[in-house]
């Protein structure tokens, strides 16, 4: 399998960017006629990211509002602190793809008591890791010098700015004495060097996040970290406007229905990495209605009341 056809077009974006960027997003958002907000509107604006996991639950949210509840859905592509502020202000209806305690904490302090948060629709514990074929001897983060040469000293990264690279470099090198260098890339070049290295069966170590659908199409696990560097587990979340559940019953209720166990989760993100988000996810729903059924008639309830 080829490199992520997701992250071609967007790459996965720095978990802990606030700045130049984010302000010059939340002018985007501002002008881009978002409208998330008419009161009783069958119009909806997701946040997207542009993480795996979340294209993979917006293309299916998009698909159910649409077909089951007539709401035309749009997907507003900006980073996570431009999102933030527009769910916060209304410019956004919500965003599905929180990864809290830890990794936006930043952005949660920020706006906290301006959203909902509802409960977390990841059914496991989303994760940063270096991550590495089923067949090479390396166990631990601390076996890597150990087998320095057949990783040739070489950790592949994806994009510099990225929040895990930052933990690898100021944190996980230095916690364990790692004798590695620290290649900065982009998600799409790390995971054809996953590839890559796979086909061929050669050793490979990669910095890797879970939920990610790498972990269902290769055979690969993460290295043990008994430091425990590389952070804590993350719960992933929707957060939505304060008056959604009011304005716009069904898509709220849907959204608070929603539940995805890693099994379900990374079947779907293949799904969208063999074709197209659009696709996949229809792909994903043939097989998969017993999942989203309950989803669909938590809505179909709250349109009733």
């Amino acid at each position: 399998m080829s490199g992520s056809r997701i992250h071609r077009k967007m790459e996965r974006r720095d978990f802990l960017k606030l700045g130049t960027a984010g302000i010059a997003g939340v002018a985007l958002l501002g002008t881009a006629g978002c409208g998330g907000g008419s009161s009783g509107s069958k119009r909806l604006t997701l946040g997207n990211i542009g993480w795996d996991e979340d294209v993979a639950l917006n293309s299916i949210l998009k698909i159910l509002l649409k077909h089951k509840f007539g709401y035309q859905v749009k997907l507003q592509l900006a980073d996570a602190g431009p999102i933030y502020q527009g769910v916060a202000t209304g410019d956004l209806d919500a965003f599905m793809d929180t990864w809290l305690p830890y990794t936006q904490k930043t952005y949660w302090q920020r706006f906290k008591g301006q959203v909902e948060k509802l409960a977390p629709w990841y059914q496991g514990k989303a994760t940063l890791g270096l991550a590495v074929p089923d067949y090479v001897k390396a166990r631990s983060i601390a076996d890597l010098n150990k087998y320095r040469g057949e990783f040739d000293g070489t950790i592949v990264g994806i994009e510099a700015g990225a929040g895990e690279m930052n933990v690898v470099k100021t944190k996980v090198i230095p916690g364990y004495n790692l004798d590695y260098t620290l290649q900065a890339s982009s998600t799409p070049a790390m995971l054809s060097e996953l590839n890559r290295a796979v086909q061929a069966k050669r050793p490979i170590v990669v910095t890797l996040w879970k939920p990610h659908w790498a972990f269902t199409a290769y055979p690969i696990r993460y290295l043990e970290d008994p430091k425990g560097l590389m952070g804590k587990g993350e719960e992933l979340s929707a957060i939505v406007t304060k008056n959604l559940q009011q304005d716009k019953p069904e898509a709220y209720a849907i959204m608070k229905a929603v539940r995805l166990n890693p099994q379900e989760l990374g079947t779907l993100e293949v799904e969208i990495n063999k074709s197209n988000p659009e696709q996949g996810a229809r792909n994903w729903l043939k097989k998969n209605q017993s999942v989203v059924q309950p989803w669909i008639s938590a809505a179909k309830q709250a349109g009733k009341a």
